[in-house]
């Protein structure tokens, strides 16, 4: 993600889990009404084809399961211990990665999505979405899905934007890429393994959405960062959830 600032607070969240049978939402839906730079002076979505379509934001599942969900951003970082920990342990994480950052690197992805990593779309090359004209918006987005597709057969249905920042025209530039859901985070990852909290409480709780950015020269490696936060998730008594089982295409 390589933050620039922080992580704007939440827009609108998803509806994750059938609170009578605890069972996962068929598709998303918009349970909050969307805030500033997501909508209209009224706080409703805009953009062609009505609120409808546009996609919601999310930074938090409400569930009553007790899971998190492990994001993982851009693709610059290639720990092949990851990749035995995810093979190990089941973990069902998402890689958000960015075409330019990826580079040559995309076989290392390849081995993580055939031990159970789902690939979603982090942009072709990481720029600040906000502001920029549509047609830009849309090249990033669209370009990404098509690389994606055309690496892995795959058409990824959640999108996160560079450093957490968007507007109305990224969402109307997502819908028309195909996108159900723009993912944000609640909790970061940092690099030396302590976790930085958005908004909201200061502990993990059902629902949240870790993010674990790339860049610098961390203290810990990808591996070794995530073991320290299972070994957290155990003793709050949570497990890590599949992030696409709760923020389904429509």
């Amino acid at each position: 993600m390589r933050r620039g600032a922080a992580a704007p607070v939440l827009l609108a969240v998803l509806a994750g889990c059938d609170s009578s049978a605890g069972r996962p939402a068929v598709g998303p839906t918009v349970r909050a009404e969307a805030g500033k730079g997501a909508g209209d002076s009224a706080g409703r979505p805009t953009g062609r084809g009505g609120p409808g379509r546009l996609p919601p934001v999310v930074d938090h599942v409400p569930t009553r399961d007790k899971v998190v969900f492990l994001t993982y951003d851009d693709g610059a970082e290639r720990d092949p211990r990851f990749i035995d920990l995810v093979r190990g342990r089941r973990l069902p994480v998402s890689m958000f990665l960015t075409d330019s950052v990826v580079g040559p690197g995309y076989g290392h992805f390849a081995r993580l999505r055939s031990v159970g990593a789902s690939l979603q779309n982090h942009t072709l090359d990481h720029p600040a979405l906000r502001g920029l004209p549509y047609v830009g918006q849309r090249a990033e987005i669209c370009g990404q899905q098509r690389k994606l597709g055309a690496r892995f057969g795959i058409r990824p249905h959640l999108f996160r934007p560079p450093y957490g920042t968007y507007d109305t025209t990224t969402l109307r530039a997502a819908a028309d890429c195909g996108i159900a859901a723009v993912v944000l985070w609640r909790v970061t990852l940092e690099g030396d393994g302590t976790l930085a909290y958005t908004r909201g409480a200061h502990r993990l709780t059902p629902g949240d959405i870790i993010s674990v950015p790339a860049g610098g020269t961390p203290a810990l490696t990808l591996a070794d960062r995530t073991t320290r936060l299972l070994r957290e998730l155990e003793e709050r008594g949570l497990r890590v959830g599949r992030l696409e089982d709760y923020v389904r295409r429509p």
